[in-house]
């Protein structure tokens, strides 16, 4: 788990003002670190002081104060010992837990969500948006990632994965307007649930990521990720131990001892750091690694935000995020002979830090204030939908 000190805070980067003065409820599917999906939902909390959380857990202290300060509602997962470790492994229990919560009458109940937030019940007389980070990953998307490695786990997750298929699918009809974190996911949300969505792209803090007050050493390549299947973190190693160039990677998971094994001494594991450490890394690395396919991917533009290209496989958010020839170059298939090969050719070219940064500024927290709180006066604006939907089980 990312977290044993509280990550500093985005910057207040509009008044309160720019957001819709309307009664809310925040929804988001847990509380336990401050990754992409809690800096959105930072934004929220400043947005709208007043609003109440509603979470299948939460461990406030290791979230922001932004957030920490709300009150905070959990469902019954939440009296499990020890659930903070082993939450994902009862996902089973999702349904029921996330239907466990009421939350109180509001004009607008906001889910940020990429597993089941979007799946509350609200009020019926609340709308509902979703800003959704991508349909329940676990259940839609990477089977082979997460199952695939294990005959017997695969034999038993096929029908429990079928029924939270059918599950979420028939819960979509709980959301009045669905907004997407990226075209990529607005396709999944028309394949998986039949629905349309307007696209906003996530906040990257333009403010705080910025190039640093010297060149830096550039005698690194960094990676920064969690260490769980579908990062493809082994691929990346499997390059480096191929090209013998330093590569720095930052983030702890369950695939650490795993991946480390597998790595060359030119290959160094930093585990997790603080948002300053993260920053000084981009400011001085020669390049940023992505060998995932990703819904968006925040960490990309942070480097660009600081100036540095990336290296990126060309499929998924990166896509819309990574400009080439400008700010980075994609490799087409995921093995270590494609990937080496655009590293060499990102390292030969000649990159204008002040081109990919402005790029970078094109998703700066303002832009995604003024889009979401549009959305968000959108949805208030619309119909209730048959009150029936939000209800059925």
């Amino acid at each position: 788990m990312m977290h044993t000190t509280i990550p500093s805070s985005l910057p207040s980067a509009a008044p309160s003002a720019d957001w819709p003065s309307l009664s809310a409820v925040l929804c988001h599917d847990w509380l336990t670190g401050m990754r992409g999906g809690e800096r959105v939902l930072e934004l929220l909390c400043e947005g709208f002081p007043s609003a109440p959380i509603y979470t299948l857990l939460a461990n406030p202290g290791t979230v922001s104060k932004s957030i920490s300060s709300h009150p905070i509602h959990t469902s019954w997962l939440q009296h499990i010992p020890s659930i903070e470790d082993k939450y994902r492994a009862l996902l089973p229990l999702f349904p029921a837990a996330i239907r466990s919560l009421h939350p109180p009458p509001a004009e607008v109940v906001i889910s940020t969500s990429s597993c089941v937030a979007k799946s509350i019940i609200p009020h019926p007389r609340s709308r509902h948006l979703c800003y959704c980070f991508t349909p329940m990953r676990y259940a839609w998307t990477f089977y082979e990632e997460y199952f695939g490695g294990s005959p017997i786990k695969g034999l038993i997750a096929r029908p429990l994965l079928a029924w939270l298929r059918r599950w979420d699918r028939r819960t979509a009809d709980r959301v009045d307007l669905f907004v997407a974190i990226s075209q990529h996911v607005r396709e999944r949300i028309k394949t998986f649930y039949g629905r349309e969505a307007d696209v906003v792209y996530p906040p990257v803090d333009t403010v705080r990521c910025t190039p640093g007050p010297t060149a830096g050493t550039c005698d690194f390549d960094l990676i920064v990720s969690a260490m769980v299947p579908y990062k493809r973190i082994d691929l990346a190693i499997d390059a480096y131990n191929q090209l013998g160039y330093p590569l720095k990677i930052v983030g702890v998971g369950g695939k650490r001892a795993e991946l480390a094994a597998r790595a060359m001494p030119n290959i160094t594991f930093e585990g997790w750091r603080s948002d300053d450490e993260v920053l000084a890394l981009y400011r001085h690395c020669r390049l940023l690694i992505f060998p995932g396919e990703e819904d968006f991917g925040i960490v990309p533009l942070e480097a660009q935000a600081c100036g540095k290209p990336v290296v990126a496989y060309g499929k998924g958010g990166a896509l819309e995020t990574v400009k080439p020839g400008v700010s980075g170059i994609f490799f087409d298939r995921q093995t270590p002979d494609a990937l080496s090969r655009a590293i060499i050719e990102a390292a030969r070219h000649a990159w204008d830090p002040v081109a990919i940064r402005r790029h970078a500024e094109t998703f700066g927290t303002h832009a995604f204030i003024r889009g979401l709180s549009a959305a968000i006066e959108k949805c208030h604006n619309l119909p209730y939908r048959n009150m029936s939907l939000k209800r059925e089980e």
